[in-house]
């Protein structure tokens, strides 16, 4: 069976993931691969063709740089990126990450007689369009390209999620959202690759932890104000600002002496971080499921989250707290909240009984697969 994604994508494969949504695809493509598959991933980033040591063929989308910049998407990508995805003759065209060029991917597979198969990102891509443009586009429309993909996306999306052959949600929220609008979907947890983790058992544990964006959307700005309401606790934060606000912040919080500023890490160092800290905070208002919470649990740390729980799974298996955007409650969490062994048996066997890579979910993923061309 042949499989084909798109998208910036083999720098995931190669281990430089850029977001939750790519490393996901390239956990998925490299999971498929293993059970023999043909999958193949086009991709506009990739400076050449090659094969990967798993199997999977990166292709690369050819003239996608050519052409007048304000005019190419649509004189050059578009037609480029529809040739590409013909030729790939795919059995199944899986696309993930709101972007209205699925559509392209949609009709490849009616053209090619295979399967489309949309996997949802985020919680805003189920949610209703005055959420998103909160939380989504007064955040990101920083060029015209944010613009254009906005409001095409917002004309797309709910064709693709009515016609594809198969819609595969994160949890049991999502799935519960799309159930209220008439469409069906699927439960696919989130991986995740829990070999070469690292130990913090040595670790102090005395510090909270904020891994991610520094924007609206993330909840800097609440962030900022759970600093200043528990100024005796020590914070790390990893990531950058990503808008005007956030900046200003960020400064601010650089005369704070309980707050060390690590910026930007990469995937490793900023593991080794987390493994060291007390509890993972999280102020964002909208996830999908976040990968962060499944690798913090995985390393037996709690997650104290504002707003965000995933299909009510924090709450459901005690992995952490969830504030429900009360700072009262957020404060006393915090100081009731410290690393123990006991959490990290039960944060750990939740991870490998519903995320952690194995035989038996690279068998479960292929029976899905499988299941969606209708064969046993």
């Amino acid at each position: 069976m042949r499989i084909c994604f798109w998208g910036d994508i083999a720098s995931a494969i190669n281990g430089n993931t850029k977001g939750g949504g790519q490393l996901q695809i390239a956990l998925i493509a490299k999971l498929l691969a293993q059970s023999g598959h043909d999958v193949v991933i086009l991709d506009h980033e990739t400076d050449s063709d090659y094969n990967t040591s798993e199997g999977i063929r990166i292709v690369k989308i050819k003239g996608w740089d050519d052409g007048f910049k304000m005019i190419r998407t649509f004189t050059h990508r578009l037609p480029q990126l529809y040739r590409s995805l013909i030729d790939a003759k795919a059995d199944i065209y899986y696309c993930r990450i709101r972007d209205f060029r699925h559509i392209l991917a949609f009709w490849a597979s009616r053209k090619c007689g295979g399967k489309f198969v949309l996997g949802i990102a985020s919680d805003l891509d189920v949610a209703d369009f005055n959420t998103r443009w909160k939380y989504t586009y007064t955040v990101h429309l920083h060029s015209m390209w944010d613009l254009v993909n906005g409001i095409l996306s917002e004309v797309v999306y709910p064709f693709l999620l009515k016609k594809a052959d198969m819609v595969l949600v994160q949890h049991e929220g999502q799935r519960i959202s799309l159930e209220g609008k008439g469409l069906a979907s699927t439960i696919q947890y989130n991986l995740l690759n829990c070999e070469n983790l690292p130990d913090g058992s040595d670790e102090s544990h005395n510090e909270f932890v904020y891994i991610g964006s520094l924007d609206k959307r993330k909840g800097f700005r609440e962030l900022v104000s759970l600093i200043k309401m528990a100024p005796l606790y020590k914070y790390k934060i990893v990531g950058q600002p990503r808008d005007k606000t956030a900046a200003l912040l960020f400064q601010e919080l650089k005369t704070f002496d309980n707050v060390e500023l690590l910026g930007r890490l990469s995937h490793s160092e900023t593991l080794l971080v987390l493994s060291g800290a007390r509890a993972l905070i999280s102020t964002s208002r909208w996830e999908g499921f976040p990968n962060i919470f499944l690798e913090a649990w995985a390393l037996g740390i709690p997650v104290l989250s504002m707003y965000v729980d995933p299909g009510g799974i924090v709450e459901m298996n005690k992995l952490g707290f969830v504030a429900k955007g009360d700072y009262k409650k957020m404060l006393t969490a915090m100081s009731e909240t410290s690393y123990s062994e006991e959490f990290k048996v039960k944060s750990v066997n939740y991870v490998k009984s519903h995320h952690a890579i194995n035989s038996e979910r690279i068998s479960g993923l292929d029976c899905l697969f499988r299941n969606i061309l209708g064969n046993d």
